[in-house]
């Protein structure tokens, strides 16, 4: 008798807990840097705050309403980018978006650990928009705390 549980339903578990508890939910009083996102398709937001030291992330909050792929994508780009320096956290960015336009080798990267979890939402190109919100804001926080106009 095996036990084994299909990686989809894993990864449906973990999204699932991403978006019911989320992880760096708040508000963050002494943030360097906020910035509000929205998916004019869907209205999906995110609202990031990025407390920036020395060019890493110290900490972070987000804030945001919408399907549980977007918040559930915000949840673990959080986790995943606190303590980096920001291009770092720029370029998980870019191999999420690699992944989100379905990368095979960017769904394997375990750089992006929980993340991979989203990799089946790139067979559904409306959902997209939705898991690359949050990093849609960690773009728009990067060019915003680098004096460049929005």
């Amino acid at each position: 008798m095996t036990t084994d549980v299909p990686l989809t339903s894993l990864y449906q578990d973990l999204i699932l807990d991403h978006y019911r508890k989320p992880r760096n939910r708040g508000t963050l009083p002494d943030a360097t840097v906020e910035v509000h996102v929205r998916n004019p398709t869907c209205g999906d937001e995110i609202r990031l705050q990025l407390l920036l030291e020395d060019g890493v992330i110290a900490d972070l909050r987000f804030e945001g309403e919408g399907c549980s792929i977007s918040q559930a994508s915000a949840s673990m780009m959080t986790s995943l980018i606190r303590g980096k320096p920001l291009p770092d956290a720029l370029a998980l960015g870019s191999r999420f978006t690699e992944m989100m336009h379905a990368d095979a080798d960017a769904a394997t990267d375990g750089s992006l650990r929980d993340l991979r979890a989203l990799a089946g939402v790139a067979r559904f190109p409306v959902r997209v928009r939705c898991a690359l919100l949050g990093f849609d804001a960690l773009r728009e926080a990067a060019r915003q705390s680098a004096g460049e106009a929005p």
